[in-house]
């Protein structure tokens, strides 16, 4: 089945909500980088909460990147998101290994530990949008709920979850975003609170057999939720040789001539998906003539 998002709203469209079946993305990722079972936890949950915040854009050039800068053994994560669904990211240590939190579940927070999250959102405008805040938890969906109550002013409630199996495979991943918008009755907030701190783990729900809808429908039904719209969502990346190519160019002509010098073809690597592009002497040579021409 495709990984996809779909939008809802619910009580007389005074809440919005998104939920997400990302287990292909967090698979694909998890191959690309050849991700621990920690690191395929929370790069899974980064991507699902990116491709959710990614659909919010309205413009088709919209680019939105989650950043985390952290002092435990992950280091970082980066995550890049467009409003179309597709998303993409990497980690800065991919084989972290811990032993269970407390809880007796992989220990995400204690991965990343101390750090800070950065929302940078490119709308055409002159300057990008960026929005920062220090981790709270660092279980990422905790990060994002403390991100849209400080940074956008929208009090939200964010479930992510990223199931692993015993192989190290991504048995399930998903989440929710659910946002009140200013008017949102008090009976209502109090309502939906109550719900949300009885109802189960997203894992445990797309476990179940639950499909995002499902998932709306059960956080919302009460309010009377409408879906209005759904998404395919996809881990894709633009990287190319040709877009290597201009990298190469851009690092100028001396470093290009010394690669040259050296007699032996280069390899660069897409960071996101992990793709290797070769370039051999005669190759560099045509790029330094294109170079020169600049």
């Amino acid at each position: 089945m495709n990984d996809y998002i779909v939008r809802a709203t619910a009580a007389d469209h005074s809440i919005r909500a998104f939920a997400i079946t990302s287990k292909n993305i967090v698979e694909e990722a998890r191959k690309d980088h050849n991700t621990s079972p920690v690191i395929t936890a929370a790069l899974g949950r980064l991507l699902s909460g990116a491709a959710m915040m990614g659909t919010m854009m309205k413009g088709e050039k919209d680019l939105l990147t989650v950043q985390i800068q952290c002092q435990g053994p992950a280091q970082g994560l980066t995550v890049t998101a467009d409003s179309a669904g597709h998303v993409k990211g990497f980690p800065r240590v991919a084989d972290v290994a811990l032993p269970p939190n407390a809880l007796g579940k992989l220990d995400v927070g204690g991965a990343l530990g101390l750090g800070v999250m950065s929302v940078i959102k490119h709308m055409g405008l002159k300057e990008p949008y960026v929005g920062q805040i220090a981790l709270q938890t660092g279980e990422i969906a905790e990060d994002l709920t403390y991100y849209f109550a400080t940074s956008e002013q929208v009090p939200s409630a964010v479930g992510l979850g990223v199931l692993v199996d015993v192989d190290g495979s991504v048995k399930q991943a998903g989440g929710f975003i659910i946002q009140l918008m200013p008017f949102t009755d008090e009976k209502v907030i109090d309502a939906l609170e109550k719900k949300l701190s009885s109802v189960k783990s997203v894992t445990s729900m797309l476990d179940a057999g639950m499909t995002p809808e499902d998932i709306l429908q059960e956080l919302l039904g009460e309010f009377g939720v409408e879906i209005t719209e759904k998404t395919e969502t996809r881990f894709a990346c633009n990287c190319s040789k040709e877009r290597m190519e201009k990298a190469l160019i851009s690092i100028g002509r001396k470093d290009l001539e010394e690669m040259i010098k050296d007699g032996e073809p280069i390899e660069m690597n897409c960071h996101f998906c992990n793709s290797h592009y070769q370039f051999s002497v005669e190759e560099l040579k045509k790029i330094l003539a294109q170079a020169k021409k600049r």
